[in-house]
């Protein structure tokens, strides 16, 4: 079959990588791409938000399967117009996207079908804001309400923080994102990701992992997108994934149905656990980045079955099979992220770098500049590995880290601590 995926991430590299693995893809383009994801499969220049667009090139390709990687296009309802030009589309609707889309939104479904989250309030003006956030004091969460690159989330542990915080989504800082700010209970645990495919009606665990957002070594400095992960996460047990499932997930996921909106993708459950306990923190409508790197590495080539049986309704049928291994990303970035960073910069060494299931380098912010790689993103590499044991995973990632050749990008020295 001839595949399609939109997007240009690290995220979308191993997802073409997956799918590239298994047999039932005949050709694969990836759009926009990056430089390498170009090579190993067709990048083709598109507007991914432009629906109108993406079902015209589905057309003149003869694509018979389209995996949307990002939120952005699917909160603008591609999904919807692929559907309903007849195309099979992997990822949600542009209604059931509102579990990114909108935290507010998510709040309102977990509280209907009381499913475990934060106490919140919900604000559309700065005033109400500040006075809830004097009246609950600090630790507390501040969170623009919409699409903000996973960077709308400030763990406030000061009061001054938290106000600081809703000045700056009102006065603009997140653009629309920001219009509207939820603001949570600060909740303690350990976080961690839960991921699972719904077809609209059952639903299907499909891998766990944990990330780590802090730019600094030992969880320091500020938020980013993320600076690695690891596949599987301990804190989340059978029996804690079990629970999450049963209170969450599965409640929520009903309600969605109930609502008219049923669910259909991959959804990944951001999950803060206490004593055995989970609590959710957010959905994401798509996989997690880095996260999807890591249980790309270790799904491989059944990826792509798992996502066809998603989207055309066969998930009571599917079936997961795990190797007993681990896996562990890293991610390089460009000097600077997450604040201001310069593009251009060659990077050397990625050419005998192995690439195989076990040892492989995605792009995220890749560019092919007068035949050299060259960085055109904040974060610019995932490098990847699987292993018996998560140290042995480690092992091999770093090995691979320290064989690039980039003075002008950095990493984090620590990735999987918390479960080493």
């Amino acid at each position: 079959m001839n595949i399609l995926i939109l997007g240009s991430g690290g995220r979308e590299h191993a997802l073409a990588w997956a799918v590239m693995q298994n047999p039932k893809c005949d050709k694969l383009i990836v759009a926009p791409g990056n430089a390498g994801i170009a090579q190993i499969a067709e990048c083709a220049t598109l507007d991914v938000l432009n629906g109108a667009a993406v079902v015209n090139f589905c057309d003149e390709n003869a694509i018979d399967f389209i995996i949307v990687g990002p939120e952005a296009p699917l909160a603008a309802g591609i999904s919807d117009r692929l559907r309903e030009a007849g195309f099979n589309v992997f990822g949600p609707s542009k209604a059931a996207a509102q579990l990114e889309a909108s935290k507010a939104f998510t709040k309102e479904i977990c509280a209907a079908c009381d499913a475990p989250t934060a106490g919140y309030g919900h604000f559309t003006d700065a005033d109400a804001a500040r006075a809830h956030i004097k009246a609950h004091g600090a630790p507390i969460v501040v969170k623009a309400d919409g699409l903000a690159a996973g960077k709308g989330v400030i763990v406030a542990m000061t009061e001054a923080e938290a106000l600081a915080a809703v000045d700056d989504m009102f006065g603009g800082e997140f653009g629309a994102a920001g219009a509207e700010v939820v603001i949570e209970e600060f909740m303690e645990g350990e976080e961690a990701s839960f991921f699972v495919l719904c077809d609209g009606k059952d639903v299907l665990a499909i891998g766990t992992a944990q990330d780590h957002k802090r730019v600094g070594d030992g969880d320091t400095g500020p938020n980013t997108g993320g600076m690695g992960a690891y596949s599987p996460a301990p804190v989340l047990s059978d029996a804690v994934a079990s629970l999450a499932m049963e209170q969450i997930v599965k409640p929520c996921m009903d309600e969605m149905a109930r609502r008219g909106m049923p669910y259909q993708g991959v959804l990944y459950a951001g999950l803060m656990i206490k004593d055995g306990q989970p609590r959710l923190v957010e959905y994401n409508v798509r996989f997690g980045d880095p996260e999807c790197q890591v249980l790309m590495m270790r799904l491989g080539a059944q990826a792509l079955d798992l996502m066809l049986a998603c989207a055309e309704g066969r998930l009571a049928d599917a079936q997961v099979h795990w190797a007993d291994d681990h896996a562990l990303t890293v991610v390089m970035a460009a000097n600077g992220y997450p604040g201001d960073y310069a593009k251009g910069s060659v990077i050397g060494g990625l050419d005998a770098l192995p690439e195989d299931s076990f040892n492989m380098c995605f792009h995220a912010g890749t560019a092919l500049q007068d035949g050299k790689i060259v960085a055109s993103g904040g974060r610019v590499l995932n490098v990847t590995a699987r292993g018996a044991s998560l140290a042995e995973a480690q092992s091999r990632a770093y090995a691979m880290v320290d064989r690039i050749d980039w003075p002008g990008g950095f990493c984090r020295r620590d990735i999987g601590w918390r479960a080493l």
